[in-house]
């Protein structure tokens, strides 16, 4: 059986991710084909840096030929990027490249070849700059699909936060009854179209305890409307939960997903509990984007000491599909 390829979208040069693809490729074995999109300048350099040896097979992304494809080498689209040592400091200097990457892989997709993206981490602040929070917004907008949605999957529990990369003073500003309906309608159908299983979800409150001394409070006003919206629709939700206590063990078990309001109320604990063995989820594009739950990490690059198991975690979930 012929499964369509995996692209992946390598992301900024300097960071850990070739580093901890060569450590999964060199012991694993995946039955569907998988693509780099990179710059051969930088992969040569790192393979040289880590002492990686494999075959590499150039393809032309203006004449693709997927079907006969295989793990064998190490399957190229090249991107030029030109740099004379494995490792530079991170900074805007990599904003043109990363993007052409992502843009290769879109067309890519929208040509029909393939729905499957992963991507390495990438700087939001030299990236994204302040136009996107983050890479979920950035890949809705080039693909133009909104809503769309970050989930931080594992198997035993899952987390969406309602809002992505915003400032703490920023937050209940953000939140709204629309945005709410929009990413539990989000998380029901990627559920039902994935694991064939309507998820049970919890939804924490904004306040500490659900409850607020200011005149207008979102969980009262906000947060349970939209709950109460959404078990019309027939959608198993409930909440809103107090977030300091919805993680313990005996509350937790009771879920499948947690929808938060906020970036840390909800990956924190996640993080804490399953460590590297998550993956991030974008929900709501015309194709499947994962990307390792983990950032470049500069203080780690080069050292040949990082953790492979979200990247491994995010080809294993694509692989076969």
């Amino acid at each position: 059986m012929t499964f369509k390829p995996i692209l992946i979208v390598c992301g900024e040069p300097n960071s850990i991710f070739l580093e901890i693809f060569f450590k999964i490729i060199k012991y694993k074995k995946f039955k569907t084909p998988i693509i780099l999109i990179c710059s051969y300048n930088v992969l040569m350099l790192q393979m040289n840096h880590f002492n990686f040896r494999k075959k590499i097979n150039l393809i032309d992304q203006f004449n693709l030929k997927f079907e006969k494809l295989n793990n064998d080498r190490i399957n190229l689209i090249n991107v030029d990027y030109h740099v004379t040592k494995p490792f530079e400091n991170i900074s805007v200097k990599s904003k043109k490249y990363i993007a052409n990457c992502f843009l290769t892989a879109i067309k890519i997709i929208n040509k029909g070849y393939t729905n499957k993206l992963i991507n390495g981490p990438v700087s939001k602040k030299h990236f994204l700059n302040k136009k996107f929070p983050g890479v979920t917004e950035y890949l809705s907008h080039i693909s133009k699909s909104k809503p769309t949605g970050m989930l931080i999957f594992n198997k035993q529990l899952s987390v969406c936060p309602i809002t992505t990369h915003y400032p703490i003073n920023s937050i209940a500003k953000k939140i709204s009854k629309k945005l709410i309906i929009e990413k539990i309608i989000l998380i029901n159908n990627f559920y039902i179209e994935n694991f064939d299983f309507k998820p049970s979800i919890g939804i924490t409150g904004l306040n500490p305890h659900c409850e607020t001394t200011k005149k207008y409070d979102e969980d009262e006003k906000i947060i349970r409307p939209s709950v109460k919206f959404l078990k019309r629709k027939k959608i198993n939700i409930s909440g809103p939960y107090p977030a300091d206590t919805i993680f313990m063990k005996r509350n937790r078990i009771n879920f499948d997903v947690i929808v938060g309001m906020y970036h840390d109320q909800v990956l924190t604990p996640v993080k804490t509990l399953f460590e590297y063995d998550a993956i991030n989820i974008t929900m709501g594009l015309p194709y499947i984007r994962i990307s390792p739950d983990h950032g470049p990490n500069e203080q780690m690059i080069g050292l040949n000491k990082s953790n492979p198991t979200s990247l491994l975690k995010s080809i294993e979930f694509l692989d076969k599909r």
